[in-house]
């Protein structure tokens, strides 16, 4: 990596695939570590769904904690993202595969997706981490819309069980700073699905 974290303002985005969370953290934690400013947004879903990877509670408190700052769940507080110059970059992680569909087609109806909408107002990047049992099946279409769309990133995915999920992507979320980094200088790293 070229060190263009350090400093860089990124808007870090939860959606609900909940079973990623403690990933997803990992990385917020790393990028906090690599210098970073991190703004915690999580969807409506995602902050206030108890599961058995946790509670709603547990898991806001986790993402302030490594951020210094409290999570944006409403559309009215992501609204500001992009009027008030908040972010250099946005990533989504997880994204669902309903969350990908939204952006896909300009539907924006929560915290995340307002997010996205309001920092792609200065034309920035906007990186996806995608996470969802049926990427390729009926949400393939949208997912392919988004790899057509300027500014959008994808940190590479793999094929996670191609026997019994074989519709299914998760990313390989370790490899987020380095997608940033790649994003940043307005490359998509390769390959973006692959099968172990």
């Amino acid at each position: 990596m070229s060190g263009v974290i350090n400093k860089l303002r990124i808007g870090f985005a939860m959606t609900g695939s909940f079973c990623t969370f403690s990933r997803c953290f990992e990385q917020a934690e790393k990028l906090v570590k690599l210098g970073a400013d991190v703004i915690p947004i999580m969807s409506e879903h995602a902050s206030t769904t108890d599961t058995r990877f946790g509670t709603a509670a547990d898991n806001i408190r986790t993402f302030e904690d490594i951020c210094g700052r409290k999570v944006i769940t409403t559309v009215a507080g992501a609204e500001p993202i992009g009027p008030k110059d908040m972010t250099d970059i946005m990533l989504v992680a997880p994204c669902t595969s309903n969350t990908a569909s939204k952006l896909a087609n300009g539907i924006t109806d929560g915290a995340v997706t307002m997010a996205v909408k309001s920092h792609l107002r200065s034309g920035r990047p906007v990186v996806l981490a995608v996470a969802s049992n049926d990427s390729l099946l009926g949400s393939a279409k949208n997912l392919g819309e988004l790899f057509n769309c300027k500014n959008y990133y994808f940190v590479p995915m793999l094929q996670d069980d191609i026997e019994k999920k074989p519709a299914s992507l998760v990313a390989e979320f370790e490899m987020i700073p380095e997608a940033i980094d790649a994003a940043m200088h307005g490359i998509q790293l390769r390959p973006i699905i692959y099968h172990k």
